[in-house]
């Protein structure tokens, strides 16, 4: 067998592993044929990992080698390979980065790192309470932390929480967490739980060693809060950039788990293997498919990075002022938009992530001048940065926009704790700072507040849902935005049997046309930028 077989009989392999593209592929000590589904049973095989391309008197112990049919190989090529080898290099280009809607929901559905599935699960949760160190909250509480939490795993259907429990840790570095005693007893309290399905650690992120031991003694799925987000997101996911900014993020999760099956096979002698001269082992081979995807999906994001790229250039080519619209999530960012455009499209959900896109929805403030405000997907604390940098592409948005609407839930126990983690992230996207320094900050939900006074005169208080001080909201963007766009005010003499009065309507804001006179002129006052007023002068030869 050569190579390039070789490659290909790799590439089905490690798809057939992580996609499971038969839910009997793998069950137990059974491995299928991809041609056929035909059983190949190994009796002492007790590896997770299929090992491919290993001569067959090599076989080993713990070492299951599936029987391919030559004709399937050209099946698997294609996943990975241009699907024309006859076209020029142009086109070759085209079709690397073009990825219809079939391709992105392959990549998308390839491979789940959680194995969390569609089914319901009964969760149980744990909220670790560091006492002290790195790691400890100073601007929340455990109380608090564990409502956000229950709030979570409430946002999935068909999942619910069975249990909970708060316990003090002073070693939260550590595989188990907890010291010696608090860990036994919690382990008995999972086990003595009835109907426990999986086991949520609020915590960021678990260690490959740490979700293992934890799975091991709990009989359980453990969760962190770095995959069970993940799996909100995936379940909330409906566009393309959805989908593969979701399959960008979960490549970390993927790489800990083929590091973790390479060491449990390494353990049972087979792991380190070459692959029949290939000059890779099996875990490399795998390594390279793994980074081969990452390649595919940064390829595809790019592509549609362009995209955006390109309508923000015709949006400001039309002058739009862009308005992000920003905030913890479920704050209330897309009733607000709703409020202020009056799109009856928007339907705002009472949920975690309800939002994952970027969406444009025009408006207008009381100049009638129009503005452009972007829906971004709402934050949360304790996510790892790789989370957040796998939806640079959506939140890039953000930093090409004018201006940035905060908007707390001011009715929330947490919202300073929020404030904090909402400005943390825009700082680690490297917004620009004349935009860190001109965000309007609005507080939402005051009518869940008996008694509520501002404190600050800078703040704007509003009830979106029941559209109280919007007006006021809306005479503080329309004078953020004239002085952050260079917009100016001006009168201008109009020949009105000419185009120019059109022109002002389509190219600027006209709040006024007054003095109608004999000799066909009218004083246009309009809002205007530097860039349009040049343009009709050059256009209609004013001076």
């Amino acid at each position: 067998m050569n190579l390039n077989k070789i490659s290909v009989l790799a590439n089905h392999v490690f798809l057939c592993r992580w996609r499971e593209l038969c839910k009997e592929h793998v069950l137990g000590r059974r491995y299928l044929t991809f041609a056929k589904c035909k059983p190949v049973r190994f009796s002492q095989c007790s590896s997770e990992l299929v090992v491919t391309m290993l001569p067959r008197q090599s076989l080993r112990t713990g070492v299951a080698v599936p029987v391919l049919p030559a004709r399937t190989l050209s099946l698997t090529a294609s996943m990975f390979k241009s699907k024309s080898q006859n076209t020029d290099n142009n086109r070759l280009e085209d079709e690397e980065d073009e990825l219809d809607e079939a391709e992105i929901e392959e990549l998308f559905q390839q491979q789940i790192p959680t194995s969390i599935g569609e089914e319901e699960h009964k969760v149980f949760i744990v909220h670790p309470d560091v006492k002290w160190g790195s790691r400890k909250q100073f601007l929340t509480t455990a109380a608090l932390q564990m409502e956000e939490a229950v709030g979570l795993v409430n946002t999935l259907y068909n999942w619910s929480v069975v249990d909970k429990i708060i316990l003090s840790t002073k070693t939260p570095e550590k595989k188990r967490i907890f010291g010696k005693g608090n860990f036994q007893a919690l382990t008995e309290k999972v086990r003595a739980t009835p109907g426990v399905t999986a086991v949520f650690v609020n915590v960021e992120r678990l260690s490959p060693s740490s979700e293992k031991e934890l799975q091991e003694a709990w009989g359980v799925k453990v969760l962190d809060r770095y995959s069970l987000v993940l799996h909100i997101f995936r379940c909330n996911a409906r566009t393309k950039e959805a989908k593969l900014q979701i399959s960008l993020a979960e490549i970390p999760l993927l790489r800990s788990r083929l590091r973790n099956e390479a060491a449990k096979l390494d353990q049972q002698g087979g792991g380190s293997r070459y692959i029949m001269g290939s000059g890779e082992t099996l875990y490399e081979v795998q390594q390279r498919l793994l980074k081969e995807r990452e390649l595919k999906i940064r390829s595809a994001l790019e592509r549609l990075r362009r995209k955006r790229h390109l309508l923000r250039s015709q949006r400001k080519h039309r002058d739009f002022p862009i308005v992000s619209v920003m905030g913890y999530t479920n704050c209330g960012k897309t009733t607000l938009i709703k409020a202020l455009t009056g799109d009856a499209g928007l339907q705002p959900k009472d949920q975690l992530f309800a939002t994952l896109d970027v969406t444009v929805h025009a408006g207008q403030l009381p100049s009638h001048m129009t503005v452009l405000y972007v829906d971004t997907i709402g934050f949360l604390s304790q996510l790892p940065h790789q989370l957040i940098d796998s939806f640079s592409a959506t939140l890039e948005d953000v930093t090409h926009s004018d201006l940035i609407i905060h908007v707390r839930d001011i009715s929330h126990p947490e919202t300073v704790n929020q404030k904090v983690n909402v400005l943390n992230v825009l700082k680690n996207l490297q917004i620009p700072e004349r935009l860190l320094n001109s965000i309007i900050e609005v507080h939402n939900k005051i009518d869940l507040i008996e008694g509520y006074e501002v404190g600050d005169a800078e703040v704007i208080p509003i009830s979106a849902l029941k559209q109280h001080g919007l007006e006021v909201l809306k005479e503080k963007i329309e004078e953020a935005v004239v002085k952050y766009t260079g917009k100016q005010t001006m009168t201008l003499k109009v020949q009105l049997n000419s185009s120019q009065l059109a022109w002002l309507y389509k190219e600027a804001t006209v709040q006024a046309v007054d003095d109608v006179g004999d000799d066909c002129t009218a004083n246009v006052k309009v809002i205007i930028s530097q860039a349009a007023y040049g343009r009709y002068r050059k256009l209609f030869q004013v001076t």
